[in-house]
């Protein structure tokens, strides 16, 4: 959405007759292209003397003209908000925060504002002079946890470096559909789906991606898992787990979408299923060296509160795994709309953080 700001008066000079509008207008407020112009035009925010004239209309000097002008969505980008953090720890030098389901990375498309960019960048100004804000690696907008951000241009770069040498340790801890029996590794390469654009996949031509599972908890229908990422690919716990064919409670992208079990589910743990509309993944702790000290720091933050929810309902069902019914159920309730942040390149790429 565009946004109206104060209007503007502005004569046309006589150098300038003879002009188009839209060119006579550019050269007397450069600091917006041409096209933007065009467009405020077409959109009737310009008028002469009342009427709303054409990007073509012939200018020939002493004309006012009124314009209303509009803010693209883009302009906000890199504007600071007032948005409460969660900061776990903070010195000169990086900033550690447990960001909640929800909360966007880094403006995209759709996304341009409202944004943890936008929120460090009240929380700490000096970081308009870091490149994207001191974000060196982000979590999905639906995946809750830790996140470290680099204050200073030399702790960018060495945290970089860090995540490039795969020191950087992450643990996260996921709800899954289905019963996993061991504990394994996954070593697929991840790249871009070959028929959906924002997806991603296990793809032969893709990037080297691994990630260790261990299994915490067993259910009748759900598996509680740790998993540590050696890699940082976009999506990758989500797909790996897809992968695994044990796709992560409330997915909308890699999950399974519209079903929820028939038998052995309660009222309680149905009505949690249906309010978790998002994919039940958090980066649970965080590990380390400080780019200025070179000391080794960890940081570990409680279960997120729907996924310790979540956890809690699953657990009063106490359905031995072996009872459990493979029958499942349509309820149109329990789809998901995706709104996730766009892929662009990162520093690392690093989106499950994942």
């Amino acid at each position: 959405m565009s946004h109206t700001t104060q209007p503007i008066t502005l004569t046309i000079t006589q150098e300038l007759g003879g002009m188009r509008l839209d060119q006579a207008l550019q050269r007397l407020m450069p600091e917006h292209s041409r096209s933007r112009i065009q467009g405020w035009i077409k959109d009737g925010l310009v008028t002469i003397a009342g009427e709303t004239p054409t990007a073509k209309f012939k200018v020939w000097g002493g004309e006012q003209v009124q314009i209303i002008p509009q803010t693209v969505p883009e302009s906000l980008a890199f504007e600071p908000e007032d948005i409460a953090l969660d900061v776990v720890f903070e010195d000169e030098h990086i900033l550690v925060i447990n960001k909640p389901a929800g909360l966007v990375v880094h403006p995209a498309a759709g996304n341009w504002s409202g944004t943890l960019l936008n929120a460090l960048l009240h929380h700490a100004p000096q970081l308009k002079d870091v490149p994207r804000a001191g974000i060196v690696h982000r979590l999905d907008k639906d995946t809750s946890g830790l996140l470290v951000v680099a204050k200073t241009l030399e702790a960018q770069t060495n945290l970089v470096r860090q995540l490039q040498a795969r020191t950087v340790k992450r643990e996260y801890r996921t709800i899954v559909w289905g019963q996993v029996w061991r504990n394994g590794k996954i070593d697929q390469p991840i790249g871009r789906h070959p028929h959906a654009r924002t997806k991603m996949a296990v793809n032969r031509m893709g990037k080297p991606a691994v990630t260790h599972y261990e299994v915490l908890d067993r259910f009748a229908v759900y598996t509680y898992m740790r998993c540590l990422l050696e890699t940082g690919r976009t999506h990758q716990i989500r797909v790996h787990m897809q992968h695994l064919k044990a796709p992560i409670v409330g997915d909308p992208v890699y999950g399974i979408r519209g079903i929820l079990p028939l038998r052995h589910i309660s009222d309680n743990l149905r009505t949690v299923l249906l309010n978790f509309k998002r994919q039940a993944l958090h980066a649970i702790r965080l590990g380390l060296k400080h780019p200025a000290t070179g000391e080794q720091m960890e940081w570990q933050v409680e279960l997120a509160a729907d996924m310790k929810m979540l956890l809690e309902a699953i657990r009063a069902e106490n359905v031995p795994p072996e009872e459990a019914d493979a029958f499942y159920v349509d309820d149109d309730e329990f789809a998901y709309e995706y709104i996730g942040d766009d892929d662009d390149e990162w520093l690392e790429e690093d989106d499950d953080a994942e």
